[in-house]
């Protein structure tokens, strides 16, 4: 597996390239903004980018999203619960004193138990609600993108319009805790961390 990460934007949202080293396909997580970065990325990268995925709707996360579906074709995906809020984004940005891009709607919607394949690579969707109402995470071979749900030593906010404290917990526990202690969780902010090292340290997740 081949993995880049650019923190992208003012909020510094780690966008993922993800690519298949047999087949060189890959596919891009979160591009939320700085889409001329991203874009030489991707040529530098030699990957051909066949599918996006946003694993929220937040405006943060989904900025660069018209502009890389234009330049690559690939498929755009996320979770049915979450398009109301790329139809916000602009407005939401806004509200922070910030500018975003409108995103197209997604050509596909994905929902718990759901596989996103790149090239040989396969990914599970996990549905898990709490920071927004359709937020995923993408699970495979070995590696955890995780978006706002799970953070090194946190978790994502729930006073966000869709947020709730206590199904975000239920989930990360029952969905992201059950994984390998050694898995990767690549986050939507900050360092990546792993599953084990969160079980231990995490203080949201204890118990």
């Amino acid at each position: 597996m081949i993995i880049h990460a650019w923190p992208v934007g003012p909020l510094q949202v780690n966008c993922f390239l993800v690519g298949c080293e047999e087949t060189r396909e890959a596919m891009l997580v979160d591009p939320g903004s700085d889409a001329e970065l991203i874009l030489k990325g991707i040529s530098d990268s030699g990957l051909k980018v066949r599918t996006i995925v946003n694993t929220h709707g937040h405006f943060d996360h989904i900025g660069a999203n018209r502009k890389l579906v234009e330049e690559t074709g690939a498929e755009l995906c996320m979770h049915a619960d979450d398009v109301p809020l790329i139809e916000l984004a602009v407005s939401q940005a806004a509200l922070y004193g910030l500018q975003t891009s409108e995103s197209p709607q997604p050509t596909r919607l994905v929902a718990e138990g759901d596989r996103i394949d790149v090239g040989s690579l396969h990914f599970d969707i996990s549905h898990v609600p709490g920071h927004s109402a359709g937020s995923i995470c993408l699970y495979g071979a070995g590696h955890l993108f995780a978006g706002d749900v799970l953070f090194a030593g946190s978790v994502g906010r729930t006073d966000l319009p869709g947020g709730n404290f206590e199904q975000l917990i239920s989930g990360i526990r029952r969905k992201l805790l059950v994984l390998p202690d050694d898995t990767v969780v690549h986050c939507g902010h900050g360092p990546d961390t792993t599953i084990g090292r969160e079980k231990q340290v995490n203080p949201f997740i204890g118990g």
